[in-house]
């Protein structure tokens, strides 16, 4: 076995809660790293439909939009009860964030999104 754990730096974009509404994660900073994977993990579901997306730009508070499909290795579908989901995102912006679309909720799901950084360029102020 390999250690992982210190060859990624997690962050959180979507912090664990019940949604009735659509949200837009906390930005998720890429620079220094090489490669970052978006996991959202998607609990229980009492009604609606609730879709993941990934959006970048190259600010963290402006400018976001849609990941096209050639910038991530997999994709994002509407969310299963109790499942997990991940994409590769292999773009070029400096920020990316996780943003839940949801539609027809009234008590909703409770989901949550986070970004692992990995390759990381510097290590403790060496290049790797």
């Amino acid at each position: 076995m390999k250690d992982l754990k210190n060859n990624i730096e997690p962050a959180l974009s979507l912090n664990p809660a019940a949604r009735t509404s659509s949200t837009n994660g906390a930005a998720v900073d890429l620079q220094g790293y090489e490669s970052a994977l978006v996991i959202v993990h998607c609990g229980a579901i009492t009604d609606g439909t609730h879709t993941p997306s990934v959006e970048h730009s190259d600010a963290s508070g402006s400018g976001y939009v849609a990941v096209p499909a050639a910038d991530l290795i997999g994709s994002l579908a509407a969310c299963s009860q109790n499942a997990i989901q991940s994409v590769s995102y292999i773009g070029a912006k400096r920020y990316i964030r996780v943003v839940m679309t949801v539609a027809g909720a009234t008590t909703g799901a409770v989901t949550e999104a986070m970004v692992a950084r990995g390759h990381e360029r510097h290590k403790g102020g060496v290049a790797v």
